[in-house]
C-alpha cells in the first residue's frame, strides 16, 4: 500500500467520523429564543429558562429526511470505501472500485447539503427554503457535516490519483 492510499485512506475516516457526529447530535440548528433550541435530524433538545433540557425525536420533513438517508447512504460509502482500500492490500484491483464509492459518498454528501437548506421552511423555525430567519444559526452538527463533505472531496482527489495510469 502506498502513502496516497494511506492518506486517502485516513482522510476518508476522518470524513466519516465528522458525518457520523454530525448525525449523533442535535445541533444543526439553533436558537436561544425563550430559552435553547437545538434542532437535529435525529434528535432535538428544548431547554426552557434553565429548567432540565427535554430531548425528542422529531417529526423530519420531506426535505430533511432525504438529507438524513443521502448522509447515511454517504456514511456506507465511505465505510464501504474504507473496507475496500483495506482489502487493496492484498487485491490491488479493487482501489479502482473504492474510488467509484468514494465518488458515490461525494454525490450523497453533496445532495444533503443542497437539499438540508430547503427544509428551514419548518414550522418550528418558520423560515423559507434557504432562508434561516435572523434568530436561528446553523449549529456545530451542521459545521461537522460540512467538514466531511470536503474532507471526503480531498479524500477522492486523492484516491482518484492513485488510480491514474502510472507512466
Amino acid at each position: 500500500m502506498d502513502r496516497l492510499s494511506i492518506i486517502s485512506g485516513a482522510l476518508f475516516f476522518a470524513a466519516n467520523v465528522f458525518a457520523v457526529t454530525s448525525l449523533a447530535m442535535p445541533d444543526w440548528i439553533v436558537t436561544e429564543n425563550g430559552g435553547t433550541t437545538r434542532l437535529g435530524l435525529m434528535q432535538s433538545c428544548l431547554t426552557i429558562y434553565n429548567r432540565p433540557t427535554v430531548c425528542y425525536t422529531p417529526t423530519l420533513s420531506s426535505e430533511w429526511w432525504i438529507t438524513l438517508i443521502a448522509i447515511l447512504a454517504g456514511c456506507l460509502c465511505v465505510t464501504s470505501t474504507l473496507v475496500l482500500l483495506f482489502i487493496s492490500i492484498w487485491e490491488r484491483q479493487l482501489v479502482h472500485v473504492a474510488k467509484w464509492f468514494g465518488f458515490a459518498a461525494v454525490i450523497f454528501f453533496c445532495v444533503a447539503a443542497v437539499v438540508f437548506p430547503m427544509g428551514f421552511k419548518h414550522e418550528e423555525i418558520g423560515g423559507a427554503p434557504f432562508q434561516l430567519p435572523n434568530s436561528y444559526n446553523v449549529g456545530i452538527s451542521y459545521i461537522f457535516f460540512v467538514m466531511a463533505l470536503w474532507t471526503t472531496v480531498i479524500s477522492e482527489l486523492f484516491a482518484s490519483k492513485i488510480c491514474l495510469p502510472h507512466f
